[in-house]
């Protein structure tokens, strides 16, 4: 049986689309990603808290900014910055 798994996370990729796709809808994002609505909140609200993602509203909609200059979380990683795993993995916008 082939199981199904991937080297990033949902957040690494919820946070790979937005820079890839600044204005993409909640709605959007969750299709990219594969999982649902309220997935994509919470990882937005974990990205926010955690520094990684800016949220400011305009009008009715929600926007999310990358902050690039944040360090990376895990240990083996902690002096690097989000930047270069952006650079690393993102390709241009479509």
């Amino acid at each position: 049986m082939k199981k199904n798994w991937t080297f990033l996370s949902n957040h690494a990729f919820v946070l790979l689309w937005i820079a890839r796709e600044p204005d993409l809808r909640v709605s959007d994002l969750a299709r990219e990603v594969g999982i649902s609505e309220r997935a994509i909140y919470g990882i937005l609200a974990d990205l926010c808290e955690a520094g990684y993602l800016t949220r400011s509203r305009e009008g009715r909609r929600a926007r999310y900014r990358i902050n690039a200059a944040a360090p990376m979380r895990a240990t083996l990683l902690e002096r690097r910055r989000l930047a270069e795993l952006i650079a690393l993995v993102a390709d241009e916008p479509r």
